[in-house]
């Protein structure tokens, strides 16, 4: 898009931003606009490829007032990352998780409905979306409160983007309830995505577990590594250990996060990197890189040396650094979704996360496989999905 339909001089506290206006954009002064700086500024000005390598997308950036919303524009870009296509999530990285379910005819059935259901869905231009508030994770934080001008922003956008999907990513009713009663009054509609996990008060038997992995540490020979120890020498080694859990172990349709993520991660502190590092061969084997809105913190890099020994138990001490983060800081530990038995037995409570979707602005054929996906999801996905405990 050449030129942005922008409102008035009158109501300049709602505008868009592209990769030729960044640097007008009005960071706040504060602590989070310097932080909001240093990572949007290089991603609208390099392009989102040059740090997530599987994503193609457009990068802007929604003002309403003094908040700031990232959000990513495309048309198909099928083979994207499924933090940037609908369709990846939805169908790709589905049909690559059916083997969870141990049950071969089931998944057999499944696997062709969602067959079908990517035609239909292809059909409909699926993946011709604005993403709002995406910041090509796994999980996407949201502001505490709801911004008073979201309707005028919503408004901006329909304008500018007359074809295109909107659509709001990882709002779940446990942590995200202001937001979703907010659109649900925008006539959106809430289009089951995953099963999510969120740290609560421990029992006794889930703190006797979280004691025990902690206790791995001193016992195998690691010692916690903090951001500010952390140097670009060490990048390769991160990148690696991500690339060994998220892509290789479980799947391609994940991000792939480059050097260039990690590098302007540690330099910015956008994400807090910590590492284990094995003291007796000074080697680092595992790394997780968290961020915190509002109170509550997600944890998008998470990753370890998967050649070593499972028993080592280096998930187990990884997660066990997490919760006393999390802990430590007050701060609510939002896990995101997979390991749920691990996450369940050591206190963390399961929330359907859900993507907002609005069409109605859309011809018939565009809503009809939106709403057979979320007639769908919502009688045959969730009671999977909560059945299974996935």
């Amino acid at each position: 898009m050449d030129s942005l339909v922008l409102q008035s001089a009158a109501a300049k506290s709602v505008e868009l931003y592209d990769r030729t206006t960044a640097r007008h954009i009005p960071f706040p002064d504060t602590q989070e606009g310097r932080l909001a700086a240093k990572l949007l500024i290089p991603w609208l000005e390099h392009s989102p490829t040059h740090f997530v390598a599987n994503v193609t997308t457009d990068l802007y950036v929604l003002r309403l007032g003094d908040i700031l919303l990232p959000f990513t524009v495309n048309f198909e870009e099928y083979e994207n990352s499924y933090v940037c296509s609908p369709y990846t999530h939805y169908v790709t990285y589905a049909k690559e998780e059916l083997y969870k379910l141990k049950q071969p005819l089931l998944e057999s059935i499944l696997g062709r409905l969602l067959d079908g259901i990517g035609f239909l869905l292809k059909a409909g231009r699926m993946n011709q979306t604005v993403q709002v508030n995406n910041g090509l994770l796994s999980t996407n934080l949201y502001p505490d409160q709801v911004p008073s001008l979201l309707n005028k922003g919503l408004d901006l956008l329909r304008t500018n983007f007359p074809e295109h999907t909107i659509i709001f990513r990882s709002l779940a009713v446990s942590v995200n309830a202001p937001w979703i009663h907010a659109l649900r009054e925008q006539q959106f509609r809430f289009i089951p995505s995953r099963q999510v996990y969120l740290f609560s008060s421990p029992n006794a038997k889930a703190r006797w577990l979280i004691k025990r992995d902690r206790q791995l540490l001193q016992k195998n020979g690691y010692e916690v590594v903090r951001t500010e120890q952390l140097t670009l020498t060490d990048i390769p080694r991160l990148k690696s250990l991500y690339d060994m859990l998220y892509l290789e172990k479980h799947s391609r349709c994940n991000p792939w996060f480059t050097e260039a993520f990690f590098t302007q991660s540690l330099q910015s502190r956008t994400l807090q990197l910590y590492a284990l590092r094995c003291t007796a061969s000074d080697r680092l084997d595992a790394v997780m890189g968290f961020y915190v809105k509002d109170g509550v913190m997600t944890t998008p890099v998470f990753g370890y040396d998967t050649s070593l020994p499972q028993e080592l138990g280096l998930y187990r001490m990884l997660s066990s650094v997490l919760i006393g983060l999390s802990e430590q800081n007050g701060w609510r530990l939002h896990e995101s979704s997979g390991a749920a038995e691990f996450k369940r037995n050591r206190g963390a409570l399961a929330d359907i996360e859900f993507s907002a979707v609005y069409d109605a602005h859309l011809p018939f054929t565009r809503r009809t496989s939106w709403f057979i996906l979320e007639r769908l999801l919502t009688r045959i996905g969730v009671p999977l999905m909560r059945k299974w405990k996935l």
